[in-house]
């Protein structure tokens, strides 16, 4: 198969042109198959502006040779637009095509992609041409420049033909009278990267020849690629992460509103889709994508559909450095998708808006620094499924980055504390480093905005988790509520205080309205197992953690919870299994002594008991504290339970409904940790 116009992608041959594969087109594009991008996107852009294109293998006849189809496709078209590059340079058939057109004196319009050195006969037949460098901005000014320069040589007289008796592909000058003859004025090149990232003409104009001259000098002409305009971006196919990958027509349709939307804000330089969507399904990296798009930012997405909601994720990523600049993620009841698509292809370019082209924020962001909100932004993104170490150490590390670019930034310094916090409870820092920075945090934006729900319940959860005050908490959380009754960090809140003290169907009304308010967050769901567990609801709250895996694939959280609910139902053979699919809860959770315990395995149990005790007195004296328990021998569990209200751990919160426990309840030395705990008069 030939390596130029005959050899583009089949997959991707660009839609046809006006002339199909008639006999008589404007232009004719040579290129090798690897600038095959390129050269689409040259013919996106001059079809788009009424130039007539032929390209192969789009415009082949079915059943024609390609050699046959190319000779006449080049003899039928006005002017030969030749993409330039060392794989154009290495193809024999570009060079013929190059001659073809020569011997017909068809004017070449030259696209130059690279510096490799010319062949000594492409010097002889493109010595005169002016050459397109990458240079400029790419502006919609230069854009119009370009087409017009291409019709102006498209209106110039045409040539008379030369005899075609000199075989296939004809015979090229051989004076430089007749070279001067065959470009008959001055060319202009053109280069349209393949996200029709224009760039502005810069003619290059070598010295005419003498006549006695047969080739010309070499032309070394260095071609570096400039940084992209700093107010460009590319929106990339959103991608369908639905289950069911059903979504794709709502992720294309997002994608094209919001290059549509984008394409209408003022000096903002927006690839059009076909360039964009030219990546769909490639391995690409994206600043490979940017790079040949030409933008300094691209905008990438998702779309997920659980049930009756969409999530749609957007992100916004400085492309020279792979920083995230701005993230968000949208929740929305599907109903007329069109209007889902417009209302979040508006509420996106609005912060684009501010994020590339600069603007006052909204008094509810919280902040009017634009680094410090984007920064927020991509941290809370990252929170919504963060599940690892390196999760929460990125989360945090944005948050001091806008804590840093706005110190009175109240909105970040209240989720720095739940992120501490969350540090601290999964041993990813140390306990008491975690506790003390959460607690600043969570005081500082309570000081900064006593207006903010998620400032009120940030130090509600100090108080419960750290200082087991469950009354303090309570009235926080009441606070939090009366300023914002749909706030889900708050609902989710109320709903475990009042799982807390046996208030099970509260509980679950509020975990369920906080789900309302928060449809397509996985860790809403995980709240409502939890409850549904100690309300010994099982079924139920198997089919929650189903639920809430669907939202958050790869997480492992919620299989200590799996185990617990199996264990209750009285299958410990499935919540063993649950617990030594993951080799730190198989280590650190009294579930797996109890499940052994359960399956008559007292040996293994006494050992992983042995070693829980040696290695997680410090940080699980409950757990160890619910195993003695679940074995009926109370002085160690009081022991361990004591042990673990001096090391403050949360667990305790649970310790009045949890079923584990039961074994226990009637003992007076509970009902006294209760009430120290504030969980009973």
């Amino acid at each position: 198969m030939p390596e130029s116009g005959g050899s583009a992608d089949e997959k991707n041959p660009g839609s046809p042109s006006s002339e199909g594969s008639s006999s008589v087109h404007d232009v004719f594009l040579s290129y090798a198959s690897q600038d095959a991008a390129i050269a689409n996107a040259v013919v996106g852009a001059l079809e788009r502006n009424g130039i007539t294109c032929w390209i192969a293998p789009r415009d082949v006849i079915p059943g024609d040779l390609y050699a046959d189809g190319i000779i006449r496709a080049i003899n039928g078209a006005k002017v030969l637009v030749l993409v330039l590059s060392a794989s154009a340079i290495a193809s024999p058939h570009v060079g013929k095509e190059i001659e073809r057109a020569s011997s017909k004196r068809r004017p070449i319009i030259t696209v130059r992609t690279d510096i490799a050195s010319l062949t000594t006969a492409l010097e002889y037949f493109l010595s005169e041409s002016q050459w397109v460098d990458l240079a400029g901005k790419g502006t919609e000014a230069e854009l119009k420049k370009l087409v017009n320069a291409v019709r102006i040589r498209l209106s110039a007289p045409s040539a008379p033909q030369a005899s075609s008796s000199s075989g296939p592909y004809g015979a090229g000058p051989k004076t430089a009278e007749r070279r001067i003859a065959r470009w008959g004025g001055a060319g202009v090149g053109v280069l349209v990267l393949a996200a029709i990232a224009l760039f502005a003409l810069r003619p290059w104009t070598q010295t005419q020849p003498t006549a006695a001259a047969t080739t010309a000098p070499p032309i070394s002409v260095p071609v570096t690629v400039p940084a992209a305009p700093e107010k460009s971006v590319a929106v990339l196919p959103f991608v369908d992460m639905s289950e069911k990958k059903d979504q794709e027509y709502f992720s294309d349709g997002m994608s094209e509103e919001l290059i549509d939307m984008l394409t209408k804000i003022p000096d903002l330089r927006v690839p059009a889709r076909t360039s964009s969507f030219y990546f769909k399904g490639r391995p690409t990296t994206i600043s490979e994508m940017a790079k040949t798009l030409g933008v300094a930012y691209v905008l990438e997405g998702s779309v997920r559909k659980s049930g009756n909601v969409l999530r749609v994720t957007a992100q916004l990523i400085r492309v020279n450095t792979g920083y995230h600049l701005w993230s968000e993620t949208y929740d929305r009841q599907i109903g007329d998708v069109f209007k889902v698509q417009d209302d979040i292809a508006g509420a996106v370019v609005k912060a684009l808006k501010i994020s590339l082209m600069g603007g006052a924020l909204p008094e509810s962001a919280g902040t009017q620094s634009v680094e410090a909100y984007n920064l927020y932004l991509q941290a809370r993104a990252i929170h919504v499924q963060a599940n690892s170490r390196s999760d929460y150490a990125r989360e945090v590390e944005y948050l001091r980055k806008a804590i840093d670019a706005d110190p009175q930034f109240a909105n970040a310094w209240a989720l720095l504390s739940r992120v501490v916090a969350a540090q601290g409870q999964e041993n990813y820092v140390p306990a008491k480093q975690a506790i003390e920075e959460s607690r600043r945090a969570a005081n500082r934006a309570l000081e900064l905005n006593p207006r903010l729900p998620d400032a009120h319940t940030a130090v509600a959860k100090i108080y419960v988790d750290d200082d087991l005050d469950i009354r303090r908490g309570e009235s926080q959380v009441q606070q939090a509520l009366a300023l914002d009754p749909n706030n889900s960090f708050s609902l989710s809140w109320a709903a475990w205080l009042a799982a807390y003290k046996g208030e099970f169907e509260q509980a679950i009304a509020l975990a369920q309205r906080s789900i309302d308010s928060d449809p397509v967050n996985s860790n809403r769901y995980e709240n409502l197992a939890s409850i549904l567990y100690i309300a010994k609801r099982y079924p139920e709250a198997l089919a929650a953690i189903r639920k809430h895996d669907d939202l958050s694939p790869g997480a492992n959280r919620e299989r200590s919870l799996s185990a617990f609910i199996n264990l209750a139902s009285g299958d410990a053979a499935s919540a063993l299994a649950a617990i030594e699919s993951e080799p730190d809860l198989a280590t650190n959770c009294g579930c797996r002594v109890v499940a052994l315990d359960a399956l008559g395995r007292k040996p293994e149990a006494d050992l992983a008991l042995a070693n829980l005790e040696k290695n997680h007195a410090n940080d699980n004296a409950t757990g160890i504290a619910k195993v003695y328990a679940s074995r009926g021998d109370l002085n160690q569990a009081f022991k361990w339970f004591d042990r673990g209200y001096r090391q403050h751990e949360f667990e305790l919160m649970w310790i009045k409904v949890d079923p584990l426990v039961k074994n226990v309840q009637a003992d007076p030395r509970f009902t006294a940790l209760l009430r120290k705990l504030g969980l009973q008069d």
